[in-house]
C-alpha cells in the first residue's frame, strides 16, 4: 500500500502483522487469552504506589504471554492513564535512530488504539526521530503489548517507538520528552537471552534480572534484545529517584517450549522510590 509507505502520505491504521501467529486474530478468543494471564499476573503481583514503567516480553503469548501477564498486572488503577509510550527493538530493519510510524493509530483485533499526534510533532524535532513506515511494518514488539494495554485501560493515546542504532543519551533524550506525569506510563519491550540451554539461561537471565534491578548496565543485545531501551531508560530512571522490581522471571522452557534453546523472560516494574 502506497500510502502506509510514503511517510509523507495521509495518516492511517497500522494495521496488525502478527495477530493470528503471535496471538489470536479472533477477539473472543485473545479475551479469553488476554485475561487469563492478567489474572495469573494478579495473583503473584500486588501493584505497589503509582507506577512509572514496565518491561514487558514480546514472544508469541503461549511463550512469554504468562511473563507478560505479570508486568501488566502491575498497573494498578488505570484511570489515571491517558497515554503509554511502548518502545521496543527493530527486529526486522537496521537504521540509525528512533522511528514513528506514518500512522494515526495502530489496530488489533480488539480495535484501534489513536496515536498521540502532538507528542509525535514534538518528537519529530529531535534529529535523532524519524518517521518511518519499514521499521514498524513487520514488528511484534510494540504490537503485542497493545492487546494487555486495550483490556487494562481501555481509552488511551499512544506513542510507538522502534529503536534502531542510538546510544542510550539519544533515547533518553527522547523518552525525557514525553515523561509527563501520573497519566503517562511507559512500557520497554524486550525479551532476555536466547537460544542458551535451560541452565545458561537461567545464570544469564539472572545476572541480567540483577543489573536491571539495579539500574545499573549497560546491557547488550545478548542479554536483552530491547537493550537500547533499557539502557535509554534506566538514567532516567536513577535521576527520578525510582526502584525496580522483578516480577516474573522465567523462559521458554517453563512455559511452552523445550529446553535446549530457550528465550528469556523478565518482567519488571519501576516505581517511586518513596512509594508515591
Amino acid at each position: 500500500m502506497i500510502g502506509w509507505r510514503s511517510q509523507d502520505a495521509m495518516r492511517g491504521a497500522r494495521p496488525p502483522a502478527v495477530a493470528g501467529t503471535f496471538y489470536p486474530d479472533d477477539a473472543w478468543t485473545l479475551r479469553r487469552m488476554v485475561d487469563d494471564y492478567l489474572a495469573a499476573g494478579r495473583d503473584e503481583v500486588e501493584p505497589r504506589g503509582t507506577l512509572k514503567a514496565v518491561i514487558a516480553p514480546h514472544a508469541g503469548y503461549l511463550y512469554s504471554g504468562p511473563v507478560a501477564g505479570s508486568a501488566f498486572a502491575a498497573f494498578g488503577d488505570p484511570q489515571r492513564i491517558a497515554r503509554v509510550v511502548v518502545i521496543g527493538p527493530s527486529h526486522h530493519v537496521a537504521f540509525r535512530g528512533l522511528a514513528l510510524p506514518p500512522a494515526d493509530r495502530f489496530t488489533t483485533p480488539f480495535g484501534s488504539v489513536p496515536i498521540d499526534l502532538e507528542a509525535a510533532g514534538e518528537l519529530r524535532q529531535l534529529p535523532q526521530v524519524t518517521v518511518d513506515a519499514l521499521p514498524h511494518a513487520r514488528e511484534h514488539a510494540l504490537e503485542v503489548e497493545l492487546p494487555f494495554l486495550q483490556r487494562l485501560i481501555g481509552d488511551f493515546e499512544l506513542v510507538p517507538l522502534v529503536v534502531g542504532r542510538a546510544s542510550p543519551a539519544e533515547v533518553a533524550q527522547v523518552l525525557d520528552r514525553l515523561w509527563g506525569g501520573d497519566e503517562t506510563r511507559f512500557v520497554i519491550s524486550s525479551d532476555l537471552s536466547h537460544f542458551l540451554d535451560y541452565d545458561t539461561a537461567r545464570r544469564v537471565d539472572a545476572a541480567t534480572a540483577r543489573t536491571i534491578r539495579n539500574l545499573g548496565g549497560p546491557l547488550d543485545p545478548s542479554q536483552a534484545c530491547g537493550a537500547a531501551a533499557i539502557n535509554g531508560f534506566t538514567p532516567l530512571a536513577r535521576q527520578r529517584g525510582l526502584e525496580v522490581s522483578a516480577l516474573d522471571l522465567r523462559n521458554s522452557g517453563d512455559t511452552a517450549g523445550g529446553r535446549d534453546r530457550v528465550v528469556g523472560y523478565g518482567a519488571f516494574s519501576f516505581n517511586p522510590a518513596d512509594g508515591g
